[in-house]
This record gives C-alpha cells, sequence and structure tokens, in this order.
C-alpha cells in the first residue's frame, strides 16, 4: 500500500464519501483482531485499538492509493453493548451490505483458535445470499501449532463452502499479510472491470439506438 489516508466515520449512507471507488469491507466479531489487522496491512496505527471490544460503532473509511476504500464495519457479537445500539447497527449495516453498490466485497475475519460462531455463520450465509464475494481470514495464526490450523483451514473451508482454503495471517509474525493485499487489490480490480463492462454496454446501447 503506498498511502492510505482516513476519510472519516460514518453510519448513514447520505454522509459516506461520494467518489466512485470500490469498496472492501472489513467485517468480524468483536476481539477478533480487525483493528490490529487493519493497522498491519496499512503498516500505520490508523484503525483505533480498544482495549474493550465492541468499541467501533460507525463504518469506518480508508482511502487506499487513490484507488479503493478499505471500510472497518462495527464488530459484532459483544454482549455489553446497549441493546438499542446493537439493533441501530444491525440495520445500518444490514442496508449497507444490501445497497451499496461499490460494495466489492467483504473480507471476514475468523479467529484460528475458536472458529466459526453462530454470528460468523450468520454473516457467509447473508454474503451468499446477496452474491458478494468474499474473503475469509484467520486470524491469530501464531497462537495455534501448524497441525490445528490445517484442521481449522479444512474444517472452515468444508463449513462455509468455499472454494479455497482460508488464509492464515499473523500480524506478529507477518504472516499472510502479502496474501491477503493481492486478494483484496485483486476483489477491488474485478468490481472495476465490472463497472468498465457495464459502462461499455450502455455505450453501445447508445450507439445503436
Amino acid at each position: 500500500m503506498q498511502s492510505v489516508t482516513f476519510k472519516g466515520s460514518f453510519l448513514k449512507a447520505s454522509t459516506r464519501p461520494k467518489e466512485w471507488f470500490p469498496h472492501i469491507a472489513i467485517a468480524g466479531r468483536s476481539n477478533v483482531g480487525k483493528s490490529s489487522l487493519l493497522n498491519w496491512l496499512f503498516r500505520q496505527n490508523m484503525a483505533k485499538v480498544a482495549k474493550a471490544p465492541g468499541k467501533t460503532r460507525t463504518l469506518n473509511f480508508f482511502l487506499v492509493n487513490r484507488n479503493f476504500y478499505m471500510v472497518d464495519l462495527p464488530g459484532y457479537g459483544y454482549a455489553k453493548v446497549a441493546r438499542h445500539l446493537r439493533d441501530q447497527w444491525g440495520r445500518e449495516l444490514g442496508a449497507y451490505l444490501s445497497t451499496e453498490e461499490r460494495l466489492a466485497g467483504v473480507v471476514a475475519l475468523i479467529d484460528v483458535r475458536h472458529g466459526a460462531s453462530v454470528l460468523d455463520l450468520e454473516l457467509q450465509s447473508f454474503l451468499t445470499a446477496a452474491d458478494l464475494n468474499r474473503l475469509v481470514i484467520l486470524t491469530k495464526g501464531d497462537k495455534v501449532g501448524r497441525s490445528k490450523r490445517r484442521q481449522m483451514q479444512d474444517s472452515i473451508q468444508k463449513q462455509l463452502e468455499l472454494p479455497v482454503r482460508p488464509l492464515v495471517t499473523s500480524v506478529t509474525s507477518g504472516e499472510g499479510r502479502r496474501e491477503v493485499l493481492n486478494a483484496i487489490e485483486s476483489m477491488a480490480g474485478l468490481w472495476k472491470d465490472r463497472q468498465q463492462e457495464m459502462d461499455h454496454g450502455t455505450e453501445e446501447k447508445e450507439r445503436t439506438r
């Protein structure tokens, strides 16, 4: 990543950045290591790492290389957050995932030590039903042995019906950073290719009228 700029924290669609850049959303349970992973990818301390989970309460937008947005979504599953806040996040998050035309894909983080929770499975079902491009990443790979990691990769690939085994990352050891960045850039590139195809199709229709 050549440049990363924090553009702001937003919740409602009317306040989000307007540029027609693809969005790569980052999702996961509270305490899965989402902010730490973003800072690791950015090589900058831009995403706030909270001592207590459940602190991300907005969609946080980071413009990468003036080419695409990485969007840090509110963590889910933290019981101590007030019910009315959880409900509000759920509505806004669902609306974002369902209606944002610039959403190129969702990077879903799962703690390799614990595997997929019920909420993780619900998110994956939602993404599959919405036909959204998804990338599953197992975090905290340094916390378990290689045998456990391979077992978890195989299990989650089968459980989530993924075409390939999920990537394993470790902020501590640096494992997986390049692979994650390549996958994210590929997601953004595919979205741009589709947009060009749509624009080309529209131009062709205009010419043949």
